[in-house]
């Protein structure tokens, strides 16, 4: 679940709850895509050091915490460490987000055409719905993307792939295509209502930071996607910990048969914190991440697409 997907649902759809109108479906645009794709690089290098240090506390117990896991990773793989199958993501964020946008707009859409003629703004349960299904999409297509990453990071100093391609050969060779989807349902259950929740805190947010009739400003959507991450996650993280653990156990990791395989002997070995793991990092990471991407992604489309001159009225 990235910034940069929901950054383009709420910077360019105008189909948001409360307020706006909901458009005619229409194809993301190249500049749009190009937007997308520099804002979600440049948020995901942010946040980025911070998931890889979220991800081995949830996969490996090796790590007493925080601390202890950004020393002993800086201190064995330098700082590259931290970056360990950023590549990946990076080169495939620009499909991510056309996806995420599509998918969401013309669930939107559909949900909303018997009342798009009246002007009626869509309600919460349509906006839930449609980011839903967003959800789902993204996972059937983004599943492998996301296992790569994360035993990218997993690795230590043993490493284990040599890169994003080799990775995805050595899982194909030794697990097959069922083992790209690996973590996919724990994925599934973590993202499809997430992506849905995501939505609601922010138009609440937004909404009260701005004054009637005038457009967000950048610390209202600043702040409006910063309370959205930390809620989001909240609710994301006890699966975002069950899906980690779920990609390792084919790459030396804790082998588990299954989700609820994984949370029943997570429970008995760690008790019911471990769930938790990695909340504060999510939290932490997610005010930076959305900070650079929906401001990144707002000043590349005003130049793109430049506000018309105004004129004195006569």
């Amino acid at each position: 679940m990235t910034a940069a997907s929901l950054c383009f649902i709420f910077m360019r759809s105008e189909t948001l709850w409360f307020s706006c109108r909901v458009e005619t479906v229409r194809v993301m645009p190249l500049l749009e895509f190009l937007a997308g794709s520099i804002s979600g690089a440049l948020g995901l290098g942010v946040g980025y050091p911070l998931d890889t240090v979220k991800v081995r506390l949830q996969a490996q117990s090796v790590y007493k915490g925080i601390f202890h896991c950004v020393i002993k990773t800086y201190s064995h793989e330098g700082l590259h460490g931290f970056f360990k199958g950023m590549a990946f993501p990076v080169l495939t964020t620009g499909i991510t987000n056309s996806l995420v946008f599509g998918c969401y707009s013309n669930a939107l859409g559909y949900l909303t055409k018997s009342q798009r003629s009246r002007g009626k703004p869509a309600s919460a349960a349509q906006v839930f719905t449609a980011g839903c299904f967003s959800g789902l999409v993204q996972v059937l297509v983004c599943a492998p993307i996301d296992l790569v990453k994360v035993r990218l990071q997993g690795q230590s100093t043993s490493a284990r792939y040599r890169g994003p391609v080799h990775c995805v050969a050595v899982i194909l060779r030794e697990e097959g295509l069922r083992g790209l989807y690996r973590g996919g349902l724990a994925l599934t259950l973590r993202d499809v209502p997430c992506y849905g929740l995501y939505f609601l805190p922010y138009e609440v947010t937004r909404k009260v930071l701005t004054q009637d009739g005038k457009e967000p400003g950048t610390f209202a959507i600043l702040m409006a996607g910063g309370v959205a991450g930390v809620v989001t996650w909240s609710f994301a993280t006890p699966m975002d910990v069950v899906k980690a653990r779920l990609q390792m156990s084919g790459a030396g990791g804790r082998e588990y048969s299954g989700v609820l395989h994984c949370m029943r002997v997570s429970v008995r070995e760690e008790g019911v914190r471990v769930f938790f793991k990695g909340l504060l990092l999510n939290s932490l990471r997610a005010f930076p991440v959305n900070a650079v991407t929906f401001l990144s992604y707002e000043s590349l489309m005003k130049i793109f697409y430049p506000p018309p001159a105004s004129h004195s009225s006569q």
